[in-house]
């Protein structure tokens, strides 16, 4: 069994005692760096680009990720890195441990393996030209590039001054870039939020680029936009920064990235080179891949007779686990019986979990003795899984994963959230929980010809405002009865229309469908302040905005979003505030995970 504590260090050089902005001497090199658009098109031209996200960009999720790619398209799969924190990057080698593991024995191992894990880009956050330099050479010979992240807008940001919190010092954020530009022997990429207006958006990029950096990537959302304001990103800006910087420029848009389809939209709309998604990912890791076309069906990716259909969860959960097997845990998974289809034999549905003595639901009582489990899917040692970030992404992985399949099925739930580090025969019992919930969901729709899941498809959440912006109702729209027509939902204040088009049956992935700001407000989640409650007419809406009609709630004209998430505070004594992960060093709030 492989330790995840490392057996080549990946040793820091010593930082001077120069003053933060002097920047480093530039590095000799052997070979020509390439830059800009050589560069992209060195790597493959990559359309589709798995987001840096804090804790859950780790290496088993980029495999996972590219897993659903033909093996000869996965090197056109670009991800990056979690965002790693450059001062303690360079500073802590537990750190760099706990985040980056590389090498093993002097050979590569996981992050950054030549073989499997390229093209491979490493985020950090950072404000200090030395530190971010002394962090990026640690990790220059096991990537393609390094990204500075100026996106992150979460408190702990703003505390730290770091991410979207540098963007009112260009000063520094030229000389951050340029110092990894003059200091790599690779390129240096940025990622960036859009600002108040396009104009001051463009200069922010043209600032970017004219440092150094070869790719920029552009999140169509403010900072201010996230928690229960995120609302929607605005591709039309994108789209004018395409149209208004060179031509030559590599640019990657972010956002709105719900489902397969949207990938080719995006690039429509913004004229972007790629098209990167974070949340849309974490719910569905196939989301990159074209999913099969009916006559090429396989038994992971289930079809309904409406003729949508998605890739099942225990068949995601499945290859989850055995990539933990066998790149984590160095053995071969565990030999799997055939995946459940209707028409099986259904007698495993009542035997023994794989590891009945592990308890999954315990009461509040006494902690009861841990159980050592020895040998194949065990628990493992639990010094190794506090080690491996591919372990402690675990629970979140599976909790955002999991999350319309969990709403129904508590007990999965409540196994899932008492879950240890590393405990991987736990999640094998979840695994096998879920297997046979999914099994019973499928037996069930095909005996009642797809009506056992009508009703929980048609039932769409609702929020509607009593004109002060607070909640007057709040619930499930009903089944529409026969003969009834379907009533075309054109509200670009409304995300209805949106979880229509992306429900599927709880035992298929499918995207988080975030309320927008006006749904959020409606709701008592966020309120207006003060002088902003003047301008609401009697149904709560902004009387100088006017809907634009569009009905294109993924990808149109953004305004009214972005004005109410402006307009809009969340509550201080918010109970579903994030928490604080506590696991290891660096940690951020739990739910802060995207940049």
């Amino acid at each position: 069994m492989a330790s995840a504590t490392s057996e080549a260090v990946i040793a820091a050089p010593v930082v001077g005692d120069g003053a933060a902005a002097d920047a480093p001497n530039v590095v000799a090199t052997s070979q020509k760096k390439l830059h800009g658009r050589a560069f992209y098109e060195s790597i493959g031209c990559p359309k589709a680009i798995v987001a840096p996200m804090v804790d859950q960009s780790e290496f088993i999720w980029r495999m996972l990720s590219r897993s659903f790619l033909p093996p000869d398209q996965r090197k056109s799969l670009l991800a990056y890195t979690p965002m790693f924190h450059a001062k303690l990057f360079a500073e802590s080698q537990k750190y760099r441990d706990t985040h980056f593991q590389a090498i093993r024995k002097s050979t590569p191992w996981l992050d950054g393996n030549p073989d499997i894990d390229r093209p491979l880009f490493v985020q950090f956050c950072a404000n200090d030209p030395k530190y971010l330099l002394s962090a990026a050479k640690l990790v220059e010979p096991y990537c393609d590039a390094v990204d500075l992240n100026l996106g992150c807008p979460q408190g702990i940001a703003k505390k730290g001054h770091y991410g979207s919190f540098l963007q009112e010092d260009q000063e520094l954020i030229h000389r951050l870039i340029k110092t990894l530009h003059e200091g790599l022997s690779i390129p240096v990429t940025a990622k960036i939020r859009i600002l108040e207006t396009r104009e001051k958006t463009l200069a922010y990029a043209k600032n970017v680029l004219s440092a150094g950096a070869s790719i920029l990537t552009v999140h169509g959302r403010r900072r201010e936009q996230k928690g229960h304001i995120t609302g929607v990103a605005d591709w039309e800006v994108i789209r004018y920064l395409r149209d208004n910087l060179p031509p030559e420029t590599v640019l990657f848009a972010n956002g709105n990235i719900l489902q397969h389809g949207d990938i080719e939209k995006c690039l429509a709309a913004t004229g972007a080179d790629g098209v990167m998604s974070a949340e849309g990912n974490l719910s569905n890791p196939g989301i990159f891949a074209t999913p099969p076309a009916p006559e090429e069906d396989t038994v992971e990716y289930w079809r309904g007779k409406d003729g949508k259909g998605g890739w099942r969860v225990d068949a995601v959960f499945r290859r989850y686990l055995d990539l933990i097997h066998q790149y984590v845990k160095d053995q071969t998974p565990p030999q799997r019986r055939p995946l459940f289809v209707p028409g099986m034999d259904t007698a495993w549905m009542e035997g023994p979990l794989p590891f009945p003595d592990l308890v999954l639901t315990e009461s509040d009582g006494p902690k009861k003795k841990k159980i050592k489990v020895s040998g194949g899917a065990g628990g493992g040692n639990e010094a190794e899984g506090r080690q491996s970030p591919n372990y402690v992404a675990m629970q979140p992985h599976l909790f955002h994963l999991l999350r319309h399949f969990v709403t129904l099925h508590t007990d999965v739930r409540d196994a899932l959230a008492k879950s240890r580090l590393g405990d991987i025969g736990l999640y094998e019992n979840i695994l096998e929980m879920v297997e046979r919930k999914v099994a019973q969901g499928l037996i069930d729709y095909e005996e009642t010809q797809g009506q056992s899941i009508a009703s929980y498809l048609e039932a769409v959440p609702i929020i509607k405002s009593n004109g002060n912006g607070a909640a007057k109702t709040e619930g499930e729209e009903q089944p529409k009865q026969e003969g009834e027509e379907e009533e075309e939902i054109d509200d670009p204040e409304s995300s209805v229309r949106t979880v229509r088009e992306c429900k599927r049956p709880w035992w298929v992935v499918q995207p988080i469908v975030r309320p927008l700001p006006q749904e959020a407000l409606a709701k008592g989640a966020i309120s207006l302040k003060g002088e902003n409650k003047k301008n609401k007419n009697h149904n709560g809406k902004d009387k100088s905005k006017e809907k634009n009609g569009n009905g294109n709630y993924n990808n149109g004209n953004r305004q009214v979003q972005q004005q109410e998430a402006k307009k809009a505070t969340v509550p201080t004594a918010e109970v579903g505030s994030p928490k604080k992960r506590k696991t290891r060093e660096g940690s951020v709030p739990v739910e802060n995970v995207l940049s």
